[in-house]
């Protein structure tokens, strides 16, 4: 069967060219009903359009009012002059991309707040000495320390004088007058000195020489080791007077004691109320075995 292609002329319906198929012996005339029947649906069709235009452009108003706070994304690929279709799901994530390049540095900001305080470092090397400051002014008084405990100290003294004239020769004089006797080391009944302490002594007498001579020595352990004598002159008042050091051991025994064949040419030694004749002796000091 063969098909004859028939063209026909442009109506207001139609714009294009249109060709009409039918087959060999058809008749022209149902052909022309068919096309009217087209047309009338065709002119129907076209008094909808503008209703129906009307109608989607209220819808694409609504569509764009309730997604006016959406960014608009303009369409991509072949569609790209078509209106859009609903938004898809999300995609996954991507890889990540390579490491930007480093920044410029930034304005210094401020100081923060100190840190805690760190540990305590190894001690230095000392420095050199530095120029000696301007004096201080004096301190305040310490407290009163404790009593210590004292040196020892050695005493031995005595000073004695005469109450009686012409004392008797050849024994000690007794020296009953006393000064100074406070450790009684000298024995005022026997005259004699008596060491206690061990040390260094020092011995002196001042005689009043009246009427007569005077020859007096200084004994130590029965010997005599020191000898004045005095010539007395006539109507007059002599003196007489001697000193030594000993060094005397505990128990040794230093006195004064008149000498001389003639006793009454030799024994001028006086005393009275206005006129002294004195013995002293005291301990200059100990021995050092005695510390």
């Amino acid at each position: 069967m063969k098909w004859i292609w028939k063209t026909r002329p442009v109506t207001r319906a139609d714009p294009e060219n249109r060709r009409v198929c039918c087959l060999p012996g058809a008749k022209i005339r149902d052909v022309d009903l068919r096309l009217k029947r087209i047309l009338k649906g065709a002119e129907f069709t076209m008094k909808l359009v503008p209703n129906l235009l009307l109608c989607l452009l209220l819808l694409v108003k609504l569509y764009h009012t309730e997604t006016a706070d959406e960014e608009p994304q303009p369409p991509k690929g072949p569609c790209a002059n078509w209106m859009g279709g609903a938004p898809g799901y999300p995609g996954h994530n991507g890889v990540p991309g390579r490491d930007g390049k480093d920044g410029k540095d930034g304005q210094k900001g401020e100081n923060g707040e100190p840190g805690e305080p760190g540990p305590k470092g190894d001690t230095g090397e000392g420095g050199a000495p530095g120029t000696e400051g301007p004096r201080g002014f004096p301190g305040i008084p310490g407290m009163k320390g404790e009593k210590g405990e004292g040196a020892y100290v050695y005493r031995s003294a005595f000073s004695v004088g005469l109450t009686s004239r012409a004392p008797i020769p050849h024994i000690p004089i007794r020296f009953t007058k006393i000064f100074y006797n406070e450790q009684n080391h000298y024995d005022e009944t026997t005259g004699k000195f008596r060491c206690s302490i061990p040390g260094l002594y020092y011995f002196a007498y001042h005689l009043t020489v009246y009427l007569t001579d005077v020859k007096v020595s200084l004994y130590k352990k029965d010997k005599a080791v020191l000898f004045t004598y005095d010539q007395f002159q006539k109507n007059n008042v002599d003196q007489a007077s001697g000193s030594v050091l000993l060094h005397l051991s505990a128990g040794e025994e230093v006195w004064l004691q008149v000498y001389g064949e003639e006793e009454k040419e030799n024994n001028g030694i006086y005393a009275d109320n206005i006129n002294d004749s004195t013995f002293t002796g005291f301990l200059l000091y100990p021995d050092l075995d005695l510390h």
